[in-house]
């Protein structure tokens, strides 16, 4: 008979912090450029042809929105799809550089 070699113990993984979501990501940036226009939800819901209560909800990232809805919204805006989307994933690509950051440092405390 075959002798039964044992497989290394694996070394257990610290948790990770899960990503953002991209309706996450998106209704922050939306918040965001809305805030930098002064303007009210109410206002940039109208403008976009949806409630106030809709676009909120968008913004905290409890809906996903449809294209034809993130376009209503960015119109409203005064920004473009590719701008808009841009931007979220650069606030993702940032969101991740700063993970690696603190991982980086979380990995160096534990070696010291």
């Amino acid at each position: 008979m075959a002798e039964i070699i044992p497989l290394p113990a694996k070394t257990p993984r610290p948790p990770r912090e899960p990503e953002p979501l991209w309706r996450d990501a998106l209704g922050e940036r939306l918040r965001r450029l809305r805030h930098e226009r002064g303007e009210r939800l109410a206002d940039t819901a109208d403008r976009a042809g949806v409630s106030p209560q809709y676009l909120s909800e968008i913004e905290r990232g409890l809906k996903e929105p449809s294209s034809e809805m993130i376009a209503a919204v960015a119109g409203a805006l005064e920004v473009t799809l590719v701008e808009l989307t841009a931007a979220v994933v650069d606030d993702l690509r940032s969101h991740a550089a700063e993970r690696a950051v603190v991982g980086c440092r979380a990995t160096y405390a534990l070696a010291a």
